[in-house]
């Protein structure tokens, strides 16, 4: 997916939580990261919290979101926060307009809500990646996929590893991520339509309760009757402190339950690729996935 060349100029937002001003030295050395590869950088004025977690208002963010996604001379767009506070922006976005410009939007974790309320009042694609990546601790090593994949149009940064927990094929268009995010588009108008999806689900915290919370809210929504696969991205917390049940297991006690042989032999795919870890991928929300058991 080349989407970007040596002289283009790419925005950085924060429309969840502001950023602290502890990171106000990371964010030189991510800004450097990307004037090194060839890019300029403009800023939102609301990347840090000015009050508790807070930058501006939610109009205020929203507008200068609108107004990157404007600018003709602005290529990407880049939120590096997160946290609780991303869902406030969706209803004061001209979807419209981002439909039109086909700009792309990235952001991971609390973004999730973004990446998915653009995809379903548009149909546009968008990156569920954190490029602060770059300035973590496997910084080289995201530094060449974003270099190979988006100025390049290679698939790096977005092919994964896997494993099959149940079935050997899994298909379709992947909506979804954090597992506890995506769940406040419930009821919304900009949650994603379900029917033929593959849901991705990830965490970076929380233990088997909330995770058993989160999925029986899946199950009671509908989704497990809708979509056609679910991938799992890491679960930090959990897989770091090596918790039980897993995500796996508590996954499949409830498909177990469902008197529906199809949800029952959803198929599920595992990944220690996609997440809130420093080496984690990229999953364009609104791609196409084509996983394979062998």
């Amino acid at each position: 997916m080349e989407l970007l060349k040596q002289g283009d100029k790419v925005a950085l937002v924060a429309c969840s939580n502001g950023l602290s001003k502890q990171s106000k030295a990371v964010i030189e050395e991510l800004i450097n990261e990307l004037k090194a590869m060839g890019l300029e950088v403009v800023c939102s004025p609301y990347l840090h919290a000015v009050e508790d977690v807070f930058s501006a208002t939610a109009q205020e963010k929203a507008k200068v979101l609108m107004d990157f996604y404007k600018a003709q001379s602005v290529k990407a767009i880049f939120d590096i926060s997160g946290g609780d506070l991303a869902n406030e922006v969706l209803g004061y976005l001209d979807y419209e307009i981002i439909k039109d410009t086909q700009k792309m939007f990235f952001g991971y974790s609390d973004l999730t809500t973004i990446v998915n309320g653009i995809y379903a009042k548009t149909g546009n694609k968008a990156g569920l990646y954190q490029i602060r990546n770059i300035v973590r601790e496997e910084s080289e090593l995201q530094k060449k996929w974003v270099k190979h994949t988006l100025f390049e149009g290679k698939k790096d940064l977005v092919d994964f590893g896997y494993e099959f927990i149940q079935g050997d094929t899994l298909e379709g268009e992947v909506i979804g991520g954090n597992i506890r995010c995506f769940l406040k588009l419930a009821g919304t108008p900009y949650v994603p339509n379900f029917t033929d999806k593959i849901l991705l689900l990830e965490a970076m915290g929380g233990g088997p309760a909330q995770m058993n919370t989160f999925l029986n809210q899946y199950a009671q929504l509908g989704v497990f009757e809708k979509i056609k696969g679910i991938i799992l991205g890491t679960f930090s917390s959990m897989e770091k402190e090596e918790r039980t049940p897993d995500v796996v297991t508590l996954l499949k006690r409830i498909l177990e339950s469902s008197d529906l042989e199809g949800v029952r032999n959803l198929p599920i795919v595992k990944t220690k690729e996609v997440g809130h870890d420093a080496d984690s991928k990229m999953i364009i929300i609104g791609g196409k996935v084509s996983l394979n058991k062998n």
